[in-house]
């Protein structure tokens, strides 16, 4: 995520030079130890947070579990990736606290920009997908056009709003006091849920009245809605790029509503991220959501276990996982794996593949989920999403038989295929070369791995350039058996994105990663089929 990537590198380079030792003094540890303290002061963290968090690694750091362990090195990152966990909520991991007896009735709070309108949207939709009937209300009745943006972000989200009142509608107005011109907020909030009863909606989301501050106003106007309403959740809403002020906001809003969870939002922005750090070891509430970007897909369950892995650079296995089983059609992914095996995965089946895939969202998101891509970040930053729109539209370009057998498609028609998607020749070329090297080690891959190690070579482009003709074209395995062996073994680690440039994550083996758990079904084959091969680098 954006928002903990400068986080992410000094942590990173803070643990660099004790991969070489094989036993820690206790400069070694204390010198680890002050980086990671910058490193989270620079990050925003709160003070208080960081005195206790370098405390308490210290403490373990320089017992018998680092001092008799085989890889002390390693044994340091586990204890942070323990007391990261710790700091992020360990523990309180829990879904949504619904009624017994509907409508559950969930309460947004916050500061205004904190993004509680936009969220709203999100969690409806993320409501309504898991088969729940939830209604939106419109009680932000001050904030120019906030009635208005809840209306048009439920109509996106395909979720009902309740918005009795118009709210203030002019752009350039000044805020409105409460129960002033706009209408009475808390008695919108009350008539909702008669609404929502009459109408059987089982839960209802209130989007709140924020400020540019925390004021007495903003508390009173959102304790009197509380008391109305007497929701079963109260969300504090938390931009994460608030940065050190986030702690006293956090403890004036909870000690002024007592709110029940936290979610963060903006976790795609530029900025440290230290909020996150700070909120849940503070308030001691747990974090319940984050929001990662503007589409209402980019809202997902916290586990602060998965957080602590990702700001660490070990990846979040287990999230690309639930997101590709939720997205993925089950029956047609065995039939992909059969054609990957049978050698008779073809453009189209391909094509198919690529459109599943992007309903997880950007690459760029999915492959910060792999473990050790941090030291990749350039690369992704630079990769153009509309690479894929490129190869999708030469991929259209083909005729069906061309798109089931590409080795029919000789000169001219890679010529009419590059006229066709308004490309070159060369882009043409380079795709049919990728996709017969990724076919074969597609084909390797399909006996039950569950790795994803084709994604990693995403921007590894075309390779080297074989000779022209048929002949060339077709392969140039050697008769040697011990070079064909070496040309292949250079093949597989070429196409997961392996290489002799890659000098690992210095978290990459950290023994507390999330594993693959047992039980799970195999991954779809266009996760560890070596999608990623396919497009090449500019």
């Amino acid at each position: 995520m954006a928002a903990f990537s400068s986080l992410t590198d000094r942590l990173s380079q803070a643990f660099t030079h004790l991969r070489s030792k094989g036993k820690l003094t206790e400069a070694d540890i204390d010198g680890t130890i002050r980086e990671i303290r910058r490193a989270l002061l620079d990050a925003d963290v709160s003070l208080d947070v960081v005195r206790s968090f370098t405390g308490r690694i210290r403490e373990r750091a320089l017992g018998e579990e680092v001092s008799k362990a085989l890889n002390p090195a390693q044994q340091v990152v586990s204890i942070v990736y323990d007391e990261l966990t710790s700091i992020l909520g360990a523990g309180v991991d829990r879904p949504l606290n619904f009624a017994k007896n509907p409508p559950t009735v969930i309460m947004l709070a916050g500061l205004q920009g904190a993004g509680k309108t936009t969220l709203a949207g999100k969690l409806g939709y993320w409501l309504k997908d898991a088969g729940h009937t939830p209604l939106l209300v419109a009680a932000d009745l001050q904030r120019p056009n906030a009635v208005t943006q809840l209306q048009v972000v439920g109509e996106r989200a395909e979720v009902p709003v309740y918005a009795p009142e118009p709210g203030v509608q002019t752009e350039g107005s000044e805020l409105a006091a409460p129960g002033q011109v706009t209408g009475d907020p808390v008695k919108v909030a009350a008539d909702s849920i008669r609404v929502a009863k009459d109408k059987l909606y089982d839960v209802v989301i209130i989007d709140t009245a924020g400020r540019l501050g925390v004021d007495q106003e903003l508390m009173e106007q959102a304790r009197n809605i509380r008391d109305a309403v007497h929701p079963d959740e109260i969300l504090f809403v938390i931009d994460a790029m608030i940065g050190q002020d986030a702690v006293a906001t956090a403890k004036a809003f909870d000690q002024g509503v007592d709110f029940t969870g936290v979610v963060l939002s903006k976790l795609d922005g530029d900025a440290r991220g230290g909020a996150a750090l700070s909120v849940a070891s503070v308030t001691g509430k747990p974090i319940l959501f984050d929001s990662n970007g503007e589409g209402l897909k980019d809202f997902e369950v916290f586990h602060p276990d998965r957080m602590a892995s990702r700001i660490l650079d070990m990846g979040d296995i287990l999230t690309l996982i639930e997101q590709a089983q939720r997205q993925f059609d089950e029956e047609e992914a065995r039939k992909a794996a059969g054609k990957m095996s049978e050698g008779s995965f073809g453009l189209d089946d391909f094509l198919e593949q690529l459109q599943q895939v992007r309903k997880l969202g950007s690459f760029k998101s999915i492959l910060g989920m792999i473990p050790g891509m941090a030291q990749h970040r350039k690369e992704l930053e630079q990769f153009d999403e509309k690479e894929v729109d490129r190869t999708q539209a030469i991929i259209q370009s083909m005729t069906p038989q061309e798109r089931r057998d590409p080795s029919i498609i000789d000169g001219s028609r890679r010529a009419r295929i590059a006229y066709g998607a308004g490309t070159t020749v060369s882009a043409v070329n380079g795709l049919l070369q990728r996709f017969e090297q990724a076919a074969k080690m597609m084909k390797r891959m399909t006996n039950g791995s569950r790795s994803i190690p084709g994604m990693g070579g995403m921007g590894a482009g075309s390779g080297k350039k074989g000779k022209k003709g048929k002949k060339g074209r077709k392969g140039s395995r050697s008769g040697n058996p011990m070079k064909r062996e070496a040309e292949e073994k250079a093949l597989r680690e070429r196409l997961s994105g392996k290489g002799k440039s890659s000098g690992g994550s210095a978290f990459a083996k950290h023994p507390e990663a999330p594993q693959m758990p047992e039980g799970l079904p195999d991954l779809p084959p266009n996760l560890g089929g070596g999608l990623g091969g396919l497009f090449g680098g500019r």
